[in-house]
């Protein structure tokens, strides 16, 4: 899947855009063959905070996109991104697509589109996009195992809304799928209200690898 990824991105970098993988030290060992198709292969402490601060570190382009490995692209789905006005403020995401078939899972990417929009929080899997001066002012994503994404879009909100863009990304259900459609959800929601009630990110990681399987 992440190979397919790359290939739909390679247009991008046709156009004069950057591309960075990181890798977390993923085993067995990330396919060296993968640098023909990004401009930086790097290798990073494990976790999506530091591996997507990392790639930040060394990205030259005023606006940030950051993809999930599992991610699939739609047509153009990036062109509203990338259109005016694209200031200091600016961040987002899109709107999400999960890939299985289920029909509780067209619920679930409804629901969490829709709690987005209200709330201005996002998730990893909706292809955060972030001005590089508005990441830098807000300190990057938060070094934490768990809820990155809530907790750096909380501190993004203090300085501006996002744009919600209604264009689609497609993410794997397989989280759903193996553990449950129902289970999941209600494991997501309930480390969401501990999260928003002051539980810590590592006691709330510890608690989701006993609970996902």
């Amino acid at each position: 899947m992440l190979i397919d990824l790359l290939q739909a991105l390679q247009y991008l970098r046709h156009q004069g855009h950057e591309l960075i993988l990181v890798d977390g030290g993923s085993e067995p060992a990330l396919d060296r063959s993968l640098q023909t198709w990004v401009d930086h292969l790097l290798v990073s402490e494990p976790g999506r905070a530091q591996q997507m601060n990392r790639g930040a570190a060394i990205a030259t382009g005023e606006l940030l996109w950051f993809l999930h490995a599992d991610t699939q692209l739609t047509a153009d789905a990036e062109q509203p991104m990338l259109e005016p006005p694209v200031d200091e403020s600016l961040w987002g995401r899109f709107d999400i697509r999960l890939s299985g078939r289920h029909t509780l899972l067209r619920v679930v990417e409804r629901m969490m589109n829709w709690r987005s929009r209200v709330t201005g929080i996002a998730t990893g899997d909706q292809g955060i996009f972030i001005h590089r001066k508005l990441f830098q002012k807000v300190g990057g994503f938060p070094l934490q195992p768990l809820m990155e994404d809530v907790e750096i879009s909380r501190r993004l909100k203090r300085h501006a809304a996002p744009r919600c863009l209604k264009q689609q990304l497609i993410t794997s259900s397989r989280r759903w799928e193996s553990g449950g459609v129902v289970s999941t959800i209600i494991l997501m929601w309930g480390l969401r209200l501990a999260y928003w009630a002051g539980v810590t990110p590592p006691r709330l990681a510890e608690f989701y690898r006993n609970h996902r399987h």
